[in-house]
């Protein structure tokens, strides 16, 4: 096996273990499976220490032997939820609470956890196929309304498939397992990171403080962040990112002339063009707004750009219609660059002081008009200039003017429960400046604080990097948080290595190179071609090297894995990203993660093995895509999962005595999901620009349901295994 993909381990000092009362025996460690003696003696650097009495390995069938105990008495009212599976191994690992739907008997006395991911695992393999009264396994996937429904299925042999029998013998239950996601907006969200990204553990003052604060908490880095200072220049909006946000695109955005051309006929039709009243700032091209990096000041955050932070201020001109009546604009230092009150054409109906701040005696003698604004702004706007703002498309829809350099604060810190939600301007300036904005009561707000806000939210995100603000900087890495809050028992057993923090070692292992996602904060990573390897992976992680240079005799506390090739045959692999990454050769740029989104058309069905010349590339691309490569037409469903099935064997039969071993699907068949999720994106894409004859897809309520029942189908289709080896 190649071990590559492992750190570097540094130079440790020397050490042997000998026994303190037959110094001359030649053995220089205790057995690994029996249990440690205090007779035994660490000698680091020539100096003799005593070592820690270890707990003694219970015997299997004693009254102190670990267990996971599921019991009808468990406060279990739905489908556990992949959150429930790592919180078990939060609590028996870290500092996670003690979980509802399961007991767990004597938990000091795990020695180790084991979580493997296996996607292709679905709830219609374990259902009972030979005997009679089965109508429980008969059940729609989308109605839970009773026990039988979401409580774990005894496994037993006689009624499982040939191939999975061998199961019956490691776990007692199948559990029904849930995917996270949203069911009213169509979406699963990954399964990996839904195991891998621990929620932040809240400490008492935290409670105590919240419960007397109004409006949003300030955001505190979550443990272990890393600062990753940002150019400006990496937060631009693309003009797909700005199309699916309403923004009325600038022609610059696109080189290809039937792309403009398409813009161009958009535009006329929505009443958005110059015939329209509208202004294009004056950018021929994105290219025209980069910097030569030898103009860059090096440090720089703006990257040679100049950075404007825009806000405007309304009132209503007639129904649901409002004008501009103030624009402000604010340069990166804070200094007022405009300030202008504007005369609407039409009368004004309603001044909506208590937002806009504007009152009828500050427009009396005012005599700006709209086409005085755009006209400046033109000149303002130059090739170099970057555009900020809050739900900043509001501002450009009423000062009718384009420009393709745009960042905005909305998007940059989403809404915690995803789009089209949006947090507001006043909420991010709680939680992540810890400030009161828009306290002018009556008066209204006032356009050039929210200018200086926005600037300010952005600053902070260069310095902090893109997750801050993210779902990602709300939780926090699951090996990190092992290792920050996790306690080294006495029963490890195997050689002693110092280690780099008194909590507890990881290992993640996976296809490619674990190094590149969430894997990458684990004590050590293994990559793998096959599952064949990772299981080799699995094994040595959990028993350690033989000479203990990279991994300590005695292995790591806790494994995360994943075994990938039922998934490919099944069709399952859904890495969009890898089948349209055709401009890089480098492994390293492209994503190691299901995307659970998008189906490619790269990956073959279990029907048609063939590659396609998409597939092709990913093999040249990413080395652990080649399963396809060895799985071939003459493997079927049923030999894959024998062999599938034989591996998780070969594991549970490798980890030592008081081990939980815990198994995960991740989710049911995403297909269908999939391809209503791709059908929809292609939808609201050319909606945008083209005519509704010309679509090349149509989306009506019955897509839309479809695809709300196939995201449930798949979210809820997922299985997971518990056992005490």
């Amino acid at each position: 096996m190649n071990n590559t993909s492992l750190p570097r381990q540094p130079d440790l000092p020397a050490f042997n273990l000998t026994p303190a009362s037959r110094p001359n025996q030649s053995s220089g460690s205790p057995p690994r499976d029996v249990p440690s003696s205090p007779e035994w003696t660490v000698i680091e650097n020539g100096k003799t220490k005593q070592n820690t009495k270890q707990k003694k390995i219970p015997k299997k069938n004693s009254g102190n032997y670990p267990s996971l105990d599921f019991s009808t008495n468990s406060r279990l009212q739905s489908q556990i939820k992949i959150s429930d599976l790592q919180n078990l191994v939060l609590y028996i690992l870290a500092d996670g609470t003690a979980p509802q739907f399961i007991s767990v008997r004597h938990r000091p006395s795990i020695r180790k956890v084991v979580v493997l991911m296996v996607p292709g695992l679905e709830q219609s393999m374990f259902r009972k196929t030979g005997r009679a009264g089965s109508e429980k396994q008969s059940r729609n996937p989308l109605s839970y309304t009773s026990p039988d429904e979401y409580y774990p299925s005894e496994l037993i042999a006689e009624d499982l498939s040939v191939p999975l029998r061998s199961l019956a013998k490691m776990f007692k239950y199948v559990w029904p397992v849930k995917t996270p996601g949203d069911d009213r907006m169509g979406k699963m969200h990954s399964p990996l990171h839904a195991m891998l990204t621990a929620p932040l553990s809240k400490e008492r003052e935290d409670k105590k403080s919240s419960k007397n604060q109004k409006g949003a908490r300030p955001a505190k880095a979550p443990p272990g962040w890393k600062n990753s200072r940002t150019r400006v220049t990496e937060f631009i909006h693309t003009p797909d990112e700005l199309l699916e946000n309403d923004y009325v695109v600038h022609p610059a955005s696109y080189d290809d002339e039937v792309d403009r051309n398409a813009l161009s006929t958009q535009r006329e039709e929505k009443s958005t063009s110059t015939q329209h009243g509208w202004v294009d700032s004056l950018v021929q091209s994105l290219d025209s707004g980069e910097v030569p990096e030898a103009e860059i000041q090096s440090g720089s955050l703006t990257a040679g750009r100049e950075i404007l932070a825009m806000d405007c201020e309304m009132c209503m001109t007639g129904e649901k219609e409002f004008s501009l009546t103030r624009m402000s604009l604010v340069g990166w230092d804070g200094s007022v660059v405009m300030d202008e009150l504007v005369k609407p054409a039409k009368p004004i109906i309603n001044y909506l002081t208590q937002y806009s701040g504007i009152t009828e005696k500050m427009l009396a003698d005012v005599t700006t008009t709209l086409e005085d604004i755009q006209q400046k702004l033109v000149k303002i706007l130059q090739p170099h200039t970057i555009l900020l703002g809050h739900s900043l498309n509001s501002d450009l829809t009423a000062l009718q003017i384009t420009h393709p350099f745009i960042i905005d604060t909305a998007l940059l810190y989403p809404h915690p429960r995803g789009p089209p939600l949006k947090s507001s301007l006043k909420w991010l300036a709680q939680r992540y400046l810890n400030r009161e904005i828009q306290k002018g009561g009556a008066a209204g707000h006032d356009s050039i604080e929210d200018a200086r806000t926005c600037l300010d939210l952005l600053k902070q995100k260069c310095e902090k990097g893109p997750r801050w603000g993210t779902t990602d900087a709300a939780g926090e890495n699951i090996f990190k948080r092992v290792s920050r809050a996790g306690v080294r028992y006495k029963n490890q057993g195997g050689s002693a290595v110092p280690c780099e923090t008194n909590g507890k070692s990881s290992a993640a292992i996976d296809w490619g190179d674990p190094k590149k996602g969430p894997g990458s904060a684990a004590t050590f990573q293994i990559g793998c071609k096959s599952d064949e390897e990772v299981v080799a992976g699995v094994i040595r992680a959990v028993k350690g090297d033989a000479d203990g240079k990279e991994i300590p005799g005695g292995g790591t506390d806790f494994v995360w894995a994943r075994m990938r090739e039922l998934e490919a045959l099944k069709g399952w692999w859904n890495d969009n990203k890898l089948a349209h990454s055709t401009t890089t050769d480098d492994p390293s740029k492209l994503s190691n993660e299901t995307n659970t989104s998008k189906v490619p058309s790269a990956v073959p069905t279990s029907r048609s093995l063939t590659p396609t010349p998409q597939a092709a590339l990913l093999s040249k691309n990413i080395h652990s895509f080649c399963a396809l490569a060895n799985l071939n037409n003459s493997k079927s469903i049923a030999e894959v999962t024998t062999e599938l099935v034989a591996r998780l064997k070969q594991i549970y039969n490798a980890i030592p005595p008081c081990t939980a071993f815990v198994i995960y699907s991740g989710s049911g068949d995403p297909r269908e999901m999939s391809r209503l999720s791709n059908m929809h994106m292609q939808f609201k894409r050319e909606y945008k620009t083209k005519k509704w004859d010309e679509l090349s897809v149509k989306w009506t309520d019955t897509e839309e349901q479809a695809l709300k029942r196939a995201v449930r189908s798949a979210r809820e289709d997922g299985v997971g295994f518990l056992s005490i080896k």
